[in-house]
């Protein structure tokens, strides 16, 4: 391999790394600052806790599929962007 071919190898591999660093930074969002109840999304058996009604107080209870009184906690700004989704309140993220 000659002086230009390993030049030209080495260039290519420093710009690979980087696409994948910026790549890699980019893929996963950064810890949410806080939470929000988003109500009327919630698959059956797939809730957080209990019903916004009261009609239970365990998670997992939902009987059908977006029901307006079961909830899943979202990233804070995530539940407006869901069809159907309603914002029922806000917690602080853990430190």
């Amino acid at each position: 391999m000659n002086t230009k071919n390993i030049a030209t190898a080495a260039i290519t591999s420093i710009l690979a790394l980087g696409t994948l660093t910026v790549t890699s930074a980019n893929a996963v969002p950064n810890q949410p600052s806080a939470w929000e109840k988003c109500a009327g999304i919630a698959k059956a058996g797939k809730n957080d806790c209990g019903a916004l009604n009261g009609s239970h107080n365990c998670a997992g209870q939902a009987t059908v599929n977006d029901d307006i009184n079961e909830w899943v906690y979202l990233p804070k700004g995530t539940c407006e962007k869901i069809t159907g989704g309603v914002v029922k309140a806000e917690k602080p993220a853990k430190k």
